[in-house]
């Protein structure tokens, strides 16, 4: 896993603009996260990279990612023109110099782009557009419907040692992400459960609350199973290992009951953190023209609620709500798209902070590797 903390890095004062529009590449590699960039292999109706080939004539090869570190150590060594950023992960990069900024002119459909989205502080940076908006949601408590009578409504279930409603202890059949980001999640959890700590930002901790948030984990961490990142290993463990509980994506939920397999998933009463994902542009793209083919193809209504759907997420294009057949009339509001205000959407934590001084990214990838090594 990287560790790549934003603090000490310059930003270029003039970062290199992309190549003007001009022939086709044939080619375009980008560093995805599973199941966003899907061409029917896994189900012939979830096909949004084909039509884009034949239009184009511009190859698509996918890398995927399992983290955001794992993404920012990818695009650091090159050889890849696009990433599937989430705001843990884009402004490290931009910070980096990493990516470059985005001429919004050459994606003729970026106006319609969410609104709340057009210009999210973790992609427009300095008055610059360093990406495009591509997909949104929460990230769910996923649990056994066997192991819960009723769907459970707090994030006690995985972060505090319970016997659970089947009668059983949650120890060993747990499990927490293998990302440092996940901090994140157990502070909003101890915004509620411990008001007098006073964290107002699950993203901005103060020493002292960054060590209540710490002390949770290690509580935490006798009882999980796996430290995931891989969401197919995830889901084998819901399968096969023994797994009733566990902060997750829509992906893995939705995988997991089209297999057949009695689970669901709540977002608590706590809340949740989230991902506002943006397709961003390597500062050393080999194929920028196909990238900028890429970049417009994927913000239609029709790519948009593919992936809503497939993904178990939300477009970035509101348009994509209506009128898609795998998506339905009402796919918007299962995915949770009313939920926009209620997501702490991942970014990544920077020392300067509304209380003065934080805890930063660079500490908080150390720190949860030590937490995961039972330290």
């Amino acid at each position: 896993m990287a560790t790549a903390g934003c603090q000490g890095k310059k930003q270029a004062e003039t970062p290199p603009p992309a190549k003007a529009a001009g022939e086709l590449e044939g080619r375009l590699d980008i560093v995805a996260w599973p199941g966003y960039i899907e061409r029917g292999e896994t189900d012939a109706a979830y096909d949004w990279v084909t039509g884009f080939e034949t239009k184009t004539g511009c190859k698509v090869n996918v890398k995927t990612a399992g983290t955001s570190d794992e993404m920012v150590s990818l695009m650091t060594q090159g050889g890849y023109d696009l990433v599937t950023a989430s705001g843990d992960a884009s402004v490290r990069l931009i910070r980096g110099n990493t990516v470059q900024p985005v001429d919004v002119t050459r994606v003729p459909s970026y106006a319609s782009v969410d609104a709340r989205l057009q210009r999210a502080s973790w992609h427009y940076v300095d008055g610059k557009h360093y990406g495009v908006p591509y997909q949104w949601g929460p990230n769910v408590l996923m649990y056994s419907t066997v192991a819960f009578t009723e769907p459970p409504t707090s994030w006690a279930v995985v972060f505090e040692p319970m016997d659970l409603p089947d009668g059983k202890p949650n120890k060993g059949r747990i499990q927490a992400y293998d990302g440092a980001i996940y901090i994140a999640d157990a502070a909003v959890y101890l915004m509620s459960k411990q008001p007098d700590l006073g964290i107002n930002d699950p993203y901005a901790l103060t020493e002292t609350q960054y060590a209540a948030v710490l002390g949770l984990l290690r509580t935490q961490h006798p009882l999980v199973h796996r430290y995931w990142h891989d969401a197919n290993v995830q889901v084998q463990d819901f399968t096969t290992e023994g797994v009733v509980a566990s902060g997750s994506w829509p992906f893995q939920v939705n995988t997991l009951v089209a297999n057949g397999q009695p689970v669901g998933s709540v977002v608590p009463e706590e809340g949740a953190t989230g991902w506002a994902d943006t397709t961003m542009m390597s500062a050393t793209a080999a194929h920028p023209n196909c990238a900028y083919e890429w970049l417009e193809w994927s913000i239609s209504p029709k790519v948009q609620g593919d992936v809503a759907a497939w993904f178990g997420s939300n477009p970035a294009v509101p348009a994509a709500c209506t009128g898609n057949e795998l998506l339905g009339p009402n796919g918007c509001d299962t995915n949770g798209f009313g939920n926009f205000e209620k997501i702490w959407f991942w970014r990544t934590p920077e020392a300067a902070c509304a209380q003065g001084e934080c805890v930063p990214y660079s500490r908080w990838s150390t720190d949860y590797v030590a937490v995961m090594g039972g330290r």
